[in-house]
């Protein structure tokens, strides 16, 4: 265990779901502090982000070295800013270990010693996908099996899309 390393898991997580919130379990037991650091871009709604990080808070408020912050900056800037020294970022398949090394390395090249690390999901959550999820509310299915109760009330209000 690093205890006194602060690591950092970024994404969009629009939604966060039961594979998000499993990574985020799993490392925080590895790591001092854990950010869940959500990412959203200059031409996304600031109220939108603000609903993604509320709904993340509540889906890990039983996490207790776990922050949820957002950002709109450069993932490796932001890292640097709350004193992370790590990313975590999670894979599923080959196509996510080959995008996520390619940004590993673009990451080492514009903050040399920043580390990555690879986590894969447990077994049963290696195949929920936010996209698969805000598809199925979408179409009105159920999505309660692939996500926190709060979020799974919020996509059915039409909340999140």
């Amino acid at each position: 265990m690093y205890a006194m390393t602060t690591v950092l898991y970024p994404g969009t997580f629009n939604p966060i779901h039961n594979g998000h919130t499993d990574l985020v379990e799993r490392a925080s037991k590895m790591f001092g502090k854990l950010v869940l650091g959500i990412a959203t871009s200059p031409h996304k709604s600031p109220s939108i982000l603000e609903l993604r990080i509320n709904l993340a808070r509540e889906a890990l408020s039983h996490v207790e070295n776990v922050e949820v912050i957002g950002f709109n900056t450069l993932t490796v800037d932001f890292a640097h800013e709350i004193g992370a020294t790590i990313i975590l970022k999670g894979i599923r398949t080959m196509a996510d270990f080959e995008y996520e090394f390619q940004m590993l390395n673009m990451n080492r090249s514009l903050r040399p010693g920043m580390e990555t690390i690879f986590l894969a999901p447990s077994e049963e959550y290696s195949y929920i996908s936010s996209t698969l999820v805000r598809q199925i509310a979408g179409y009105g299915g159920d999505v309660s099996k692939f996500v926190h109760p709060t979020i799974a009330k919020a996509l059915a209000n039409g909340d999140i899309s």
